[in-house]
């Protein structure tokens, strides 16, 4: 008898951590003996399935379909539970970053893994309408457009033997934000009692919760390399993580393990995909140091302060409507750990413009792993066609913007007055490197000129 595959190698779920340790140890051996009890010993669940294995029948899911038909575009289908291993048509988890989550609170036996989610009584709260980009397979690649209506109730015929599981959620809320609060009580932001509610500056939002959904022929396409080339450097780069990257060349929808964006809506939702109407956007990527706790080295809160202030201003016009969508790419997604890191390189090494970009460079290799080119697709998915205000001096999100066919008649800078003392380095070197400004920009000896405060 021959030892098992990798594709052969399972683990039972409901095995204690012994037994597991077992397995290990004959894993490793070529005992006969040790092999049957392998054989014997792990029996439920497979590490991945291939192209040559003879009972896979993933779930039909056209992502071109040209159709606003949910059902027979088809839903994403993940999960391995009940028949998923053999009909998933697509790689990966949902919930992105917080998938792992999912197992640890299985494996410390929180959740039973084949608990099924009631989803009564969570339809959206308003309609985002279908449009042709939903279908078209190319603007679209990066959310799954019919993700909000992903629901065992919308697939019954489907839904009892896969799990199926939204990506996205539609809703509504009340910001109290003490700094539109605080616009409010200064009178710089009337009350109209729909948008801003009361004296105290409470404010009636839409909002929208996304997971990022990759249509990889989409995503290598956007990029300009080959769906082969994508996949190979994604399996690789994630230490393995996902074999059917390679062994499922068939299965073109990938999860990835990353934070997805939120959108929030000033106004009426509907006046979104309406080019006669004016929209004031801000399109935001996290910054936990500035956005939560006001660190002074960058100018990420106060653009994003301001960035809602025009939204909420528009929206009470009678022809206008406003826009903040906040995606989670931290630390320009370097991540937190490598954006303190460059912070330490800044200060160490005396902390001027001219060497802003450098020094991330220095440290990640690159200065930038955003990749602006799929944030349009949620205004695609929206059904945005023009804006009145950008509220971003950003270059990578106007080209990106612009290259998807959106219309963009102003943009709009941060006021010098909303820049902390601290944040010159970096808004100095950007502006030099391409962002919008009305005002000048500085030249290289200039930029050796422009320090960021020294700590103490």
């Amino acid at each position: 008898m021959s030892p098992p595959s990798d594709a052969d190698f399972i683990i039972n779920h409901n095995k204690s951590s012994p037994d597991l340790k077992t397995a290990s140890t004959i894993l490793h051996s070529t005992s006969e003996d040790d092999i049957d009890s392998l054989n014997n010993l792990l029996s439920d669940i497979r590490l991945f399935t291939t192209l040559r294995d003879a009972d896979i029948d993933p779930i039909s899911l056209k992502w071109d379909s040209k159709s606003s038909d949910y059902k027979s575009r088809g839903p994403v289908v993940c999960n391995f539970y009940k028949e998923g291993t053999t009909q998933h048509n697509a790689i990966g988890a949902h919930s992105g970053c917080y998938s792992v989550y999912h197992g640890l609170a299985v494996a410390a036996k929180q959740l039973n893994p084949n608990f099924t989610p009631s989803f009564e009584n969570t339809d959206p709260q308003f309609e985002v309408p279908y449009n042709e980009k939903w279908t078209d397979g190319k603007s679209i690649v990066s959310i799954d457009p019919f993700g909000h209506l992903a629901i065992p109730e919308n697939y019954p015929e489907l839904a009892e033997n896969v799990d199926i599981r939204p990506s996205i959620a539609i809703t509504k809320a009340v910001l109290q934000l003490p700094d539109i609060q605080a616009l409010v009580k200064e009178g710089k932001i009337p009350v109209d009692g729909k948008i801003v509610l009361n004296k105290e500056g409470d404010v009636a939002i839409s909002k929208i919760a996304l997971d990022s959904v990759w249509y990889l022929p989409g995503i290598a396409k956007r990029f300009g390399i080959t769906e082969d080339e994508l996949r190979l450097n994604l399996f690789k780069d994630t230490n393995n993580m996902y074999p059917e990257l390679i062994t499922r060349p068939d299965i073109k929808t990938f999860l990835p393990p990353i934070g997805g964006s939120t959108v929030y809506i000033f106004g009426d939702p509907s006046y979104l995909s309406d080019p006669t109407k004016d929209l004031a956007l801000r399109v935001h990527d996290s910054c936990t140091g500035s956005d939560v706790f006001a660190s002074n080295i960058c100018t990420c809160r106060p653009y994003l302060i301001f960035g809602i202030q025009e939204a909420i201003l528009q929206a009470q016009t009678p022809n206008g409507v406003g826009m903040c969508v906040y995606f989670q790419k931290e630390g320009r997604s370097l991540g937190e750990i490598t954006k303190y890191l460059v912070y330490n390189a800044r200060k160490k090494y005396g902390d001027t413009a001219d060497k802003y970009f450098l020094r991330t460079e220095c440290i990640a290799g690159v200065r930038d792993m955003r990749f602006q080119q799929l944030m349009p697709d949620v205004l695609q998915w929206l059904g945005i066609k023009r804006i009145n205000k950008m509220l971003s001096m950003s270059n990578m999100k106007y080209d990106a913007i612009i290259d998807a066919g959106i219309t963009i008649d102003k943009r709009i800078p941060i006021p010098d007055d909303m820049i902390p003392g601290d944040s010159n380095v970096e808004i100095d070197a950007k502006i030099h490197s391409g962002y919008f400004t009305t005002g000048s920009v500085k030249t290289e000896i200039e930029l050796k000129q422009t320090h960021g405060t020294e700590w103490k």
